[in-house]
């Protein structure tokens, strides 16, 4: 069995589980840590190291995180703190852990999981994950392959980012019925279809649990789908990352 710790780095939690790769199972009862504030790299690099220890874990481990990632490093930082930009997450990270870690996009790495053992597992052609939450993430594959950090939340929709209009944050800030936000998120999708024209939509975040008050609202051509790992997603995914990047995953 391929095992590999996965991590899921959040604004508000910090979480992980072993997880086995090929199967996505967690091998372990999720832990939880609360995201340190400020989220600096070193607050956040204690934690992870936390997470490592809780499961007496020195592995290889797989890890989410809300940036653009590039080779380790940070490009940018959502929901943590800016002194992230241009440090190599995959270093701090490894040196908390005492293994190798691949750092991913966290909405990457919940796309990542719901390709191989989600509701688009088997699906060919351009499928496009959309996260829905602070934000909105995305990930985008074809055949199966991911185009990395693509950040699709801040396409333009009415002259602003559409994470400022269509996210679930908006929805229960502003207190609009999911009649209202539906029309906003269809409007977003519909974006996105014109310049994809993609052959599947997945959408993930919290919100997903509730897809049968939104999805039946939307007008579009493409097929749309709620996520199935839902909590597990980032985990999960982030384990695969690893697993695809370091054959030599531990194996027992």
């Amino acid at each position: 069995m391929t095992t590999v710790l996965g991590i899921d780095v959040g604004g508000t939690g910090i979480k992980g589980a072993p997880v086995d790769t090929r199967t996505g199972r967690l091998l372990a009862d999720r832990h939880r840590i609360l995201t340190p504030q400020p989220a600096t790299p070193a607050a956040v690099a204690a934690v992870v190291g936390e997470l490592a220890k809780f499961f007496d874990w020195t592995g290889p481990s797989g890890a989410t995180f809300p940036a653009v990632i590039k080779d380790g490093v940070a490009r940018t930082a959502a929901n943590v703190d800016q002194s992230w930009i241009g440090t190599d997450v995959a270093a701090r990270f490894a040196q908390a852990i005492g293994g190798p870690v691949t750092v991913v996009n966290d909405a990457d790495a919940a796309g990542i999981a719901e390709m191989q053992f989600g509701a688009a597992r088997g699906h060919a052609g351009v499928v496009i994950m959309v996260t829905l939450g602070t934000g909105i993430g995305s990930a985008v594959f074809h055949d199966g392959v991911l185009l990395p950090n693509t950040e699709l939340g801040h396409v333009q929709m009415r002259g602003v980012d559409a994470e400022d209009i269509a996210a679930e944050s908006v929805r229960e800030g502003e207190a609009l019925s999911w009649k209202k936000w539906s029309k906003r998120l269809d409007e977003y999708l519909r974006i996105l279809e014109g310049l994809f024209s993609p052959d599947l939509f997945v959408i993930g975040g919290g919100v997903s649990k509730k897809s049968g008050k939104f999805i039946p609202r939307l007008e579009l051509h493409t097929e749309v789908v709620p996520a199935q790992l839902l909590n597990e997603a980032g985990i999960v995914g982030a384990a695969l990352a690893h697993a695809a990047n370091s054959p030599a995953a531990h194996t027992d």
